[in-house]
Order: C-alpha cells, then sequence, then structure tokens
C-alpha cells in the first residue's frame, strides 16, 4: 500500500450528515457532511477511550464521541467535553486526526500522505464524467484478497477469452491472440491501446447490442496511481468506459467501487440488468484472484513468468516499485500513526477542500 496519494474512498451520495464509517489501508474513518454540506474526514477512534465516532452523531458541523459524548470540530480538534466543569481546559492531546478532501467525479477522496498541498499528485481526469453521450452507473464488489491482484485482473487483456468464455470474453473466441502493444506514459500512470481483430457476438446481455457477426475492437487500458484503472472499449457505435478504484480495505480484503459507462440503452431503468451483468463478469474475475497466490503481487520480477501480453502488469509493477523505493510505502506502524499528514490540527478551512464536478 502506498502514501502520498488520494484516495477514493466512497461514493458521494453515501455521505450525509450521519456518520459513516469508511475501511482503508487497515484502518477506520469517519465521513460525514457539515452544515455547508462539504464532507469531513476524521480518523474513526475518539483518543479519550478508543470509541468508533462513526457510532456517535453530528451537531452543528461537529460530531459527538459516542461514550462520553466529546465533541469535536472539522479540524479535528476537541471543543467540548461534558463531564469537565466551566472554565477547565481541554487537554492539548484531545484532538482526532483529520484528513484533506475533496469531492470529484461522485466520489469522496481523502488525501493519505504527508506531503504539502502543492506537491500532492493529482487526481486523475475523468472526462466522461461530464460526457452528456454517456450513462453512468455506480457498483460497488468486493474480492476477498490483496487489491494489487484485483488490480492485476483489471489490467490483464490476454485472461478475457478464458475467464469470460461464457460472458463478453465469448466474443475473442475466433481470435484470442494479442499483438504486442506500446505502454504510454500518463504521469502518474501509463496506458496501452489495443486492437482485436474478428471480435464476434459475445454470450449474456452484450450479445443484444453487437450487431456484426465479426468487427474489430478498439480497447484502451489505463492506470493511475495509486489504485485506479480505466478501461475505454469502442466497437462501431458502441462505447464502454469502465473506471473503478480498488480499494485496499486490509491485506486481505478489496473493494472495487466503479463508475460504468455506456453509449448505448441510456435508460436508467435499464442499470439493474446492466449491473446484474457486470456482477457476473466481476464474479469470474474474483473466483481466480482469490485463487491466486502469493495474495500480494512479488516485489521481484523474477518470481512469476512473464510473456509479451503481460507487458502492462509489468509496467504496472515497476511503477508500484518506483514509489516503494522512494519510501511511500505505507508500512504497518504508519499506518497506526495518528499525525501522517503533518497537521492533526491544522484549521479546517485548509481540510475542507471539496470541488465538485
Amino acid at each position: 500500500m502506498l502514501k502520498n496519494f488520494w484516495y477514493a474512498c466512497e461514493f458521494s451520495a453515501a455521505v450525509t450528515n450521519q456518520p459513516k464509517q469508511v475501511r482503508m489501508l487497515n484502518q477506520k474513518f469517519v465521513l460525514y457532511r457539515n452544515t455547508q454540506g462539504q464532507v469531513v474526514a476524521l480518523k474513526d477512534q475518539c483518543p479519550h477511550r478508543g470509541a468508533a465516532l462513526s457510532l456517535g452523531w453530528i451537531e452543528g458541523g461537529c460530531i459527538r464521541c459516542p461514550y462520553h459524548g466529546w465533541k469535536y470540530q472539522a479540524d479535528g480538534r476537541c471543543i467540548d467535553i461534558p463531564a469537565n466543569t466551566l472554565g477547565t481546559p481541554i487537554p492539548p492531546k484531545a484532538r482526532v486526526e483529520s484528513y484533506p478532501v475533496q469531492e470529484k467525479y461522485g466520489f469522496i477522496w481523502i488525501f493519505y500522505g504527508d506531503l504539502p498541498d502543492v506537491k500532492r499528485p493529482p487526481i486523475p481526469p475523468l472526462p466522461e464524467f461530464d460526457d452528456q453521450t454517456l450513462h453512468r452507473s455506480y457498483l460497488d464488489f468486493q474480492v476477498n484478497t490483496h487489491y494489487t491482484r484485483v488490480l492485476e485482473n483489471s489490467l490483464d487483456i490476454s485472461h478475457l477469452p478464458i475467464v469470460h468464455a461464457n460472458s463478453f470474453g465469448a466474443g475473442f473466441k475466433q481470435n484470442p491472440n494479442v499483438e504486442d502493444y506500446e505502454i504510454q506514459d500518463e504521469g502518474w500512470g501509463i496506458s496501452a491501446r489495443s486492437t482485436y481483430k474478428n471480435y464476434t457476438k459475445p454470450k449474456g446481455l452484450f450479445r443484444y447490442f453487437v450487431r456484426e457477426e465479426s468487427s474489430d475492437l478498439e480497447s484502451k487500458v489505463s492506470f493511475y496511481l495509486p489504485n485506479i484503472t480505466k478501461i475505454e472499449s469502442n466497437s462501431g457505435s458502441i462505447k464502454i468506459v469502465n473506471f473503478a478504484v480498488h480499494l485496499p480495505v486490509d491485506d486481505n480484503t478489496t473493494i472495487s467501487k466503479r463508475i460504468l459507462f455506456r453509449s448505448f440503452a441510456r435508460y436508467s431503468w435499464l442499470d439493474r440488468i446492466f449491473l446484474k451483468y457486470y456482477t457476473k463478469i466481476y464474479t469470474e474475475d474474483s473466483v481466480v484472484s482469490e485463487s491466486q497466490y502469493p495474495r500480494v503481487v512479488p516485489a521481484s520480477l523474477s518470481a512469476e513468468v512473464h510473456v509479451a501480453s503481460d507487458a502492462m502488469q509489468i509496467s504496472y509493477r515497476k511503477l508500484h516499485q518506483k514509489y516503494l523505493a522512494m519510501g511511500w510505502s505505507l508500512k504497518p506502524s504508519q499506518s497506526e500513526s495518528d499525525h501522517l499528514n503533518g497537521h492533526p490540527a491544522s484549521p479546517s478551512s485548509n481540510l475542507l477542500v471539496n470541488f465538485t464536478q
């Protein structure tokens, strides 16, 4: 796991004026909206006796601990202790770690690290979010393994006709070969374009939308640090974009939160049918991902065998190792740090940086 990046931890619609616990990076966070509708992100642990603040309640834009009622404002500082007599000073250590927040592309993003604002990597672009020709739906899916295996599965283009032979992968049956492709630098990520010749009608839902018996399928696969994949597919008039953040809950649990864009059948009442089909596809993936050993992608490239079609995964591994070597790894001792962001009691105006797009 890496620090010093923005992590999309929850869908915007799921965060309200009620406390919500989010599990990520082997930790627990609490999110809520203040009276201005801005999202506040705090460590979900009261420093008094360790109770989960997410079990408490919101009061005037602040959060109350469910155990002794201590009241914390957006910057994490305690401003009221009910058991104290009037005028009793509040201990300086009575504060909770707070985190910078952005709201963008239908996600709540938390910055986890120790970089100043001007040096933080950007949230990757997602122009499809504002494209009126594309309909979008949302899905999250849990896989019981390390996020690096789940992420690599999304970048792997050669498994499609094998793992997904009974769904959309059936369209690759006539030509499962993967032609050599080039890796492009995306700044804080990488991408690759591929063309599949003679893509035929798939099985399942998508067979109703692929009119030609055989066509070329254009695909672009992208990865953005630390845990984002984007798959763009075009065949004739059909365009599908799958934007996913693979949330590292803990060492053995990943939740992939996805925005699924489509240029056809743009009716919300069809979302349930499409999401059921996508769930089938991700279940096919998860069966394989959960079987992989070791559960974490090996640090050494020589630990596993590679072929030409693995170029995207190899590039991902090299990029990941680059930032580990820079000291951006999230070690267990750092995961439990109360001051990783370097400003545990900064003014709330510096923390509530929300950009709604």
